[in-house]
């Protein structure tokens, strides 16, 4: 099938968004591809631990891949959202048959818990993108204090555990985990990079605390000290004097503050397990304690962000649940629950589809089949004006700020690779907007 005279946005330049482009303009359809950030890979870019060069450098290849294909147009810098460069509205009046959302999922949970306003609580993601140098968060400043809390049994949890041990290299770092060791969700590989750190006393006191409750589930508690011990036998060598415990069934309740409005320690309540339709769910008891720390960091999970102006509950968009055009049954459409009305021009994919769902290689997929429903839709549009692309790029580069194409894609990574090669290092990368712009010889005043 061939779409040459259709024209689609896609909104977010990460693993769906590319792939998506690509699936699209393969088929013939002019995509445009709207990014916030100046580069794109989206958490490929900036998500991924920073000494991982070979990952990243192989998903880049693929990326320029993407970005060089004569019916994809760059543009990075440009905000898509209500009270943003354009809204979704703006997309339809200047001729796109099609929107499809690939921003991922860019807000961040919080528990509501009295005390997150204290200094020294973060969420994981913000950290994320510090070590990672995404502007602006590149350039925050975090008060991190010796002994660290984090909320969370993920891979990202690991993540961060990484970079307070080896960059920040603190005193103690404790996990916080709602349920038992059965329920843990990050893999071996994200463990073997901080297992070194463990404290083995304290995982057996652990273990043998949360035994009984593990036996009445009929769970194994040996399976995960096997686990542990299997990573360990591969693990990387602690690099500092970095403690690692988890503490197993608890559920922060509050955060606790000084007199200064710092953090002083995370109150949480203890836990049980029960099996509810064949889940595995955790249940208060009522009792509390308090774990002495000076940093939280919730590492939970992220939500859709709202003021892309789409319907949102639960922390995702709203989708379509009799979808026109499913793929594996699940619905890439867009839909108001408030009126039970369909959304016709707008899909998801990505993590805008399921936040906080899979790695890139689900991205991928998910982008994939995202394009593939707006190609089912676009069966039934008419074709786009003549010439409409020429005043598409004339109407974006209108606006009041700097918006970077491929071509100048392209120069920035020339400067990044010489500067690397420069200072003899593997990777390097402009950490704020105002030195990529300035590498590329654009000013970041209009």
């Amino acid at each position: 099938m061939q779409n040459d005279q259709h024209l689609v946005a896609v909104v977010g330049a990460g693993p769906a968004g590319l792939f998506a482009a690509r699936e699209l303009a393969v088929q013939g359809v002019n995509v445009v591809l709207f990014n916030r950030d100046i580069k794109p890979g989206g958490l490929a870019e900036y998500g991924i631990y920073p000494d991982k060069h070979k990952m990243k450098e192989g998903l880049r290849t693929q990326f320029r891949q993407v970005l060089s294909l004569p019916n994809v147009h760059y543009y990075g810098n440009v905000i898509i959202g209500q009270n943003a460069d354009f809204s979704l509205d703006d997309l339809r009046e200047m001729g796109f048959q099609a929107i499809l959302v690939c921003a991922g999922a860019q807000g961040t949970n919080w528990l509501g818990l009295p005390g997150e306003d204290l200094t020294g609580v973060y969420h994981a993601k913000d950290l994320v993108y510090h070590y990672n140098r995404l502007p602006p968060f590149s350039q925050k400043s975090f008060a991190i204090g010796q002994r660290v809390a984090i909320v969370g049994a993920g891979n990202v949890s690991m993540d961060i555990t990484r970079y307070l041990a080896t960059s920040r290299m603190v005193d103690e770092v404790v996990l916080v985990i709602r349920r038992g060791p059965a329920e843990v969700k990050f893999d071996a590989k994200e463990l073997e990079h901080v297992v070194g750190h463990l404290d083995l006393t304290t995982l057996r006191e652990e273990l043998d605390r949360v035994r009984p409750i593990m036996l009445e589930l009929g769970q194994d508690p040996l399976r995960f000290r096997e686990f542990v011990m299997a990573a360990r036998e591969k693990g990387d060598l602690p690099t500092s004097n970095t403690r690692l415990s988890m503490r197993f069934l608890a559920s922060p309740t509050r955060i606790l503050g000084d007199q200064n409005g710092r953090v002083s320690g995370l109150e949480v309540e203890d836990n049980t397990l029960v099996l509810i339709d064949g889940d595995v769910k955790a249940r208060g008891t009522g009792r509390h304690f308090v774990i002495d720390v000076d940093t939280v960091i919730f590492a939970i999970g992220d939500k859709v962000d709202s003021s892309l102006g789409l319907p949102v509950k639960g922390g995702e968009f709203c989708k379509n649940p009799s979808p026109r055009f499913p793929v594996e049954d699940q619905s890439f459409e867009l839909y108001d629950p408030q009126t039970g009305v369909v959304i016709p021009d707008v899909f998801v994919a990505g993590w805008s589809r399921k936040a906080s769902t899979g790695l890139v290689g689900v991205a991928r997929k998910d982008g994939t089949n995202g394009a593939r429903v707006v190609l089912r839709y676009l069966q039934s549009q008419p074709v786009m004006e003549a010439e409409i692309i020429p005043r598409l790029d004339k109407r974006i580069h209108s606006l009041p700020k700097p918006v970077v194409t491929w071509s100048e894609l392209q120069q920035l990574q020339a400067a990044e690779q010489a500067r690397a090669a420069e200072l003899g290092v593997e990777g390097f990368k402009f950490d704020s907007n105002e030195d990529m712009l300035n590498a590329i010889g654009i000013s970041e005043i209009y």
